[in-house]
């Protein structure tokens, strides 16, 4: 069965707020076999919330409608659902009852407008909403001689969650043919996308049953792989083979068979070796740092670093000379070959992590551009680094370059 998820609210079509209920509510349809093939977000407009609801009643089997159901003039969702199916509102007076024992509890006074929110489909059931006034509605009816759930649901994340787990998961495992779902989620970095699609898009293209995306975001590449069966077995078998061909055809690219981040990758590895780091951060002032201790139990192997923005810095926490500072400049190869070996040594950390960089938009010179970034990492045997000129603005430069520094660590450790 597939379903489609309407988000309702004109504040979710400006740049200060996001839907985030509809991200909840997909993984749980998911778990229980059902697919999401539509998401829309429409604002607080009668007609267009209308239109959208029988657009999406002529292309799914399940219509989830989130907010909207408040009792301000422009909460419309019930009245823009009854209109699309030509059905009636009534008001039911144990709801209004509810209304006016909540609003006593609380010692609020009682508006007339409150009381749309006692207002219900012909035909539906009310889902009760202990966490908020407004209660949810579910509707089994037609549409086009085809059977239709719809599904009412306040939009506050801390009424809309609660009320879906408890009431709508329930009816729908009733209804929905036994299906199982299996996913996973393979990482890669510092590949570039259309690399990545271009090797992998002849495989995961022959896996016709497997919904397979690709997401590209700072040097990270993460390929999802959905798959629906009606057997939990059998989706993960389908998962699993296209995965493994998959993860030959990365390589060394490949970081994560199961969607875990670099950074828990790289504490893995740390781990495993018994080996603790220690950074020194210009640049990126810090950002390698705090994707690290991000990770619960970084601590056993993560001792700390320094942000080393100034020269001065630099030779104080990181023993980096003046001279090779006043010789190469502080965005060199050698600058941070000594920020890594000056930290592991500062420390007594077994590797050393340094990144030196110009981030940007001022900085630059004709011999040095914006973007450009030296990464280094030492350990007691050698020292190496790489030089890395990222395009973008500056938060897109110190995000690569934290990347590139976290990936050169993983490869080393590995």
């Amino acid at each position: 069965m597939k379903s489609e998820i309407i988000a309702v609210g004109s504040e979710m079509l400006t740049p200060f707020r996001q839907d985030t209920n509809s991200l909840y509510v997909t993984e749980k349809l998911n778990e229980i076999g059902v697919a999401v093939a539509f998401k829309t977000i429409v604002g607080d407009r009668q007609k267009d919330l209308v239109n959208a609801i029988r657009a999406a009643l002529a292309r799914i089997d399940i219509l989830i409608l989130m907010g909207g159901l408040g009792p301000t003039e422009d909460d419309l969702t019930r009245e823009a659902v009854a209109e699309a199916l030509s059905l009636i509102l009534r008001r039911d007076a144990q709801l209004v009852a509810a209304l006016h024992t909540r609003a006593a509890h609380w010692r609020l006074p009682m508006p007339s407008n409150n009381l749309k929110q006692a207002d219900v489909l012909h035909g539906a059931a009310v889902l009760p909403n202990p966490n908020g006034s407004a209660p949810g509605q579910w509707l089994d009816t037609t549409f086009a001689a085809h059977r239709k759930l719809i599904l009412l649901l306040p939009g506050p994340p801390s009424e809309c969650r609660p009320l879906f787990d408890a009431e709508c998961l329930p009816r729908l495992r009733a209804i929905v043919p036994p299906r199982s779902i299996a996913k996973r989620t393979l990482r890669a970095a510092m590949i570039p996308e259309s690399q990545a699609d271009k090797l992998l898009a002849p495989i995961y293209t022959t896996f016709s049953d497997v919904e397979t995306t690709i997401l590209a975001h700072a040097g990270d590449i993460q390929l999802t792989l959905l798959c629906s069966k009606s057997s939990a077995a059998a989706a993960r078998r389908r998962v699993d083979e296209l995965a493994g061909r998959l993860e030959e055809a990365l390589e060394d690219w490949l970081y994560s068979s199961e969607g875990e981040s670099l950074e828990q990758i790289v504490l893995y590895y740390l781990g495993l070796r018994q080996a603790t780091l220690a950074v020194a951060e210009s640049c990126t002032g810090g950002m390698i740092a705090q994707r690290i201790t991000s990770v619960p139990g970084s601590s056993r192997s993560f001792l700390g670093g320094a942000v080393v923005y100034s020269d001065a810095l630099k030779t104080a926490f990181a023993d980096v000379p003046p001279q090779l500072i006043a010789q190469h400049g502080a965005v060199s190869a050698e600058v941070a070959q000594a920020l890594a070996t000056g930290i592991r040594l500062r420390t007594g950390a077994t590797l050393g992590l340094g990144v030196t960089g110009i981030a940007g938009p001022t900085g630059a010179t004709e011999e040095k551009p914006v973007g450009l970034v030296h990464i280094a990492l030492s350990d007691a045997t050698k020292t190496e680094s790489v030089e890395k000129i990222f395009r973008g603005d500056r938060n897109r430069v110190r995000e690569w370059t934290t990347q590139q520094a976290l990936d050169l660590l993983r490869r080393r450790l590995r």
